[in-house]
């Protein structure tokens, strides 16, 4: 008996590990986010039975395919049944690239073992496909914007734990969108498979009223926002939040007064064409002795007149949250009705 095979949506919908049969480096480019590498053959020997079935066919490269699968094959059984065995006797849905014979090989292994199997139909390549359409379909966005040092990132996350709609794009991207902003941070993804994980956060939020999310530039860090979300991005309304400066500058000290001196300075000097030589000077003597909020004082004038002009074709509507923590902030918000509740 032949798997069953479901397009993308009922096997993202569908219970039980994702096992993603491509090679380690197809995962490490980018995968569907919480999807386990089991991969049938290691980089090498995809690109060589590849280049084989290109040059002699699929008969010849199916058999050169037996011939490296064959003495791994106990050990790939047992690999799969720990992964049924982790799930309490859940289906294994698995996929490779299009759908074809890798993930078709391991689930007649599966089979085999009698254990419980989907495919995805069409592979990772139809995942993709979807993702992409999925960011061009309309979306209520809505930008929470701020200055930098206005503590926007922690003023979304209180107010997703109140229920509100909330995509972190600097989260997923695993960095904070300025020449310092992967200070501290885990490596980035891919821009693929940053997508990727903006597309299961947004199919987390259908039939929300309202999606917010920081207003960025088009690129955080080295990871680029999807054209179709990007573009309703620049249309999307903006509630701009406004602090005091000595809050922003007590904000920004918390988050890079903690960091490397040295990996400061030198994205400092990444900057210091568009900081101009008095202010570059001045921030990397400040870092040298120490003197956080003096250091943070020089980049905020460049970043602030960054900010100012990306706002000017957004419809902007501020508030003024003072001094207010992010709990307090999220909650007037709520209760002003500038954001729509759960």
């Amino acid at each position: 008996m032949n798997p069953q095979s479901l397009a993308v949506e009922p096997f993202l919908d569908a219970s039980g590990p994702i096992l993603d049969v491509r090679s380690p480096g197809e995962y490490a480019q980018a995968h569907i986010p919480g999807a386990i590498s089991l991969p049938l053959f290691s980089d090498a020997e995809r690109a060589e039975i590849g280049t084989l079935y290109k040059q002699r066919g699929r008969g010849p490269a199916v058999r050169r395919g037996l011939a490296v699968v064959g003495p791994r094959l106990e050990a790939l059984a047992a690999e799969l049944q720990r992964h049924a065995d982790a799930a309490g006797g859940e289906t294994l849905r698995l996929h490779c690239w299009r759908g074809g014979m890798r993930s078709g090989s391991v689930a007649w292994l599966a089979g085999t073992l009698e254990l419980p199997v989907l495919l995805l139909e069409g592979g990772y390549k139809r995942f993709r496909r979807w993702a992409l359409e999925l960011f061009e379909q309309p979306w209520p966005v809505r930008l929470l914007g701020g200055r930098t040092g206005s503590g926007k990132t922690e003023l979304l996350l209180a107010l997703q734990r109140r229920g509100v709609a909330v995509i972190d794009l600097e989260g997923l991207a695993h960095h904070r969108g300025s020449s310092f902003g992967a200070l501290g941070l885990p490596p980035q993804p891919s821009t693929e498979h940053y997508e990727n994980r903006l597309a299961m956060a947004l199919r987390q939020l259908r039939g929300a009223r309202e999606i917010w999310l920081e207003a960025e530039s088009s690129q955080v860090g080295r990871c680029r926002i999807p054209a179709g979300l990007w573009r309703q991005m620049q249309q999307a309304p903006v509630l701009e939040v406004r602090r005091p400066l000595q809050q922003r500058l007590d904000h920004l000290v918390a988050i890079y007064g903690v960091q490397d001196p040295g990996a400061l300075a030198d994205a400092t000097r990444r900057i210091a064409r568009r900081l101009g030589p008095q202010r570059t000077a001045a921030a990397l003597a400040a870092i040298e002795q120490r003197d956080w909020h003096t250091a943070c004082a020089q980049m905020l004038n460049y970043y602030d007149r960054c900010y100012d002009h990306e706002l000017t074709s957004h419809p902007v509507d501020p508030v003024d949250l003072g001094a207010l923590d992010p709990e307090a902030a999220a909650a007037l918000l709520l209760e002003r009705g500038l954001i729509a509740g759960a």
